[in-house]
């Protein structure tokens, strides 16, 4: 029987992949390698296909896999697998694109209203017995701002849907790839921050997008600009966004993602009170965990069977 190695654990159960696996001829193994790398080597070495979330899949751990025809990253971003060396040995890099946008979005909106409302230090101030120091920590209205978006695929242009309930009368993107609906500006990031008052990042991590937010970005932010990133960490200079932070040189920042997972228990972040935090769980429903394993699950079963995978993200040139 073929084999199908999942390399990370975090779900309460895997009985989505094993029945659909199961009717492709192949069993599962759970060997859960927790990021490091020489663990998934070991891992992998006897896989069909493997599905992965975070754990790195590099050039040394695909050469010591022989019988390797797939990898199937549970989620969006593949900036853990090396996909070029996979394309080389002609083995299909797939992810799962469009499970979560929903969730993702909902948790974009959620980070960006408790920074603006101060949701945060407004709990902190009633549990310690004061009331109504609103003046002293000024909030805007989000009605008639302008919204930036860095990525324009299906999250970002869920979020942007519901921020438009909320009034915003502007919405820029830059996404050198997308064609933007008439009701949305093309822009450089330059212009982004410039001109809008909450910027949510939506970008995969590449060599072009890493820091795509830095020092010189936030440089030209407004005082009372909200950044958001629910994306990949590194597309913020965290150290440039941590000094905007500290010195007031933009209104706040909603962060579920982080240059380090999780972050460093010193990182000056936590003693900030104009940024809010999540643990990298936007993404997170009951509904969206389901969508994640079935959809991943048919991604490697179709590779199991001699197809091409409906996600494939590593093309190589004679099979695009």
């Amino acid at each position: 029987m073929r084999r199908v190695v999942i390399i990370d654990d975090g779900y309460d159960h895997y009985e989505q992949e094993r029945a659909i696996l199961a009717d492709a001829g192949a069993g599962i193994v759970l060997r859960a390698c927790r990021g490091d790398g020489r663990a998934v080597a070991a891992a992998i070495v006897d896989a069909d296909v493997v599905l992965a979330r975070e754990s790195p899949v590099d050039a040394a751990a695909l050469a010591g896999a022989p019988r390797l025809a797939g990898i199937v990253r549970y989620g969006i971003g593949v900036d853990s697998v090396d996909g070029a060396a996979a394309a080389a040995r002609r083995i299909y890099l797939a992810n799962v694109p469009d499970y979560g946008t929903e969730d993702v979005s909902d948790h974009a909106m959620a980070l960006l209203l408790a920074v603006a409302r101060r949701v945060t230090t407004r709990d902190a101030e009633v549990r310690a017995g004061r009331w109504f120091s609103g003046s002293s920590q000024k909030m805007h209205r989000l009605a008639g701002k302008t919204l930036g978006l860095v990525g324009h695929g299906r999250i970002a242009r869920a979020f942007a849907r519901k921020m438009r309930g909320f009034g915003v009368a502007r919405v820029l993107a830059h996404d050198p790839h997308a064609e933007l609906p008439a009701d949305v500006e093309r822009a450089d990031v330059a212009t982004i921050c410039r001109e809008s008052d909450y910027i949510s990042l939506h970008a995969p991590l590449t060599p072009q997008t890493r820091h795509i937010l830095d020092a010189a970005a936030l440089a030209l932010c407004k005082p009372t600009a909200i950044v958001v990133n629910t994306s990949r960490g590194a597309l913020i200079d965290e150290t440039a966004l941590i000094a905007a932070l500290r010195e007031g040189r933009i209104f706040g920042a909603g962060l579920d993602v982080f240059e380090t997972e999780p972050p460093r228990r010193d990182t000056p972040l936590f003693a900030l009170s104009n940024v809010v935090l999540s643990d990298h769980t936007g993404w997170y429903s009951e509904e969206s965990v389901a969508e994640l394993q079935r959809k991943a699950a048919e991604e490697a079963a179709r590779i199991l069977r001699g197809e091409r995978p409906l996600n494939w993200v590593n093309r190589w040139a004679d099979g695009a």
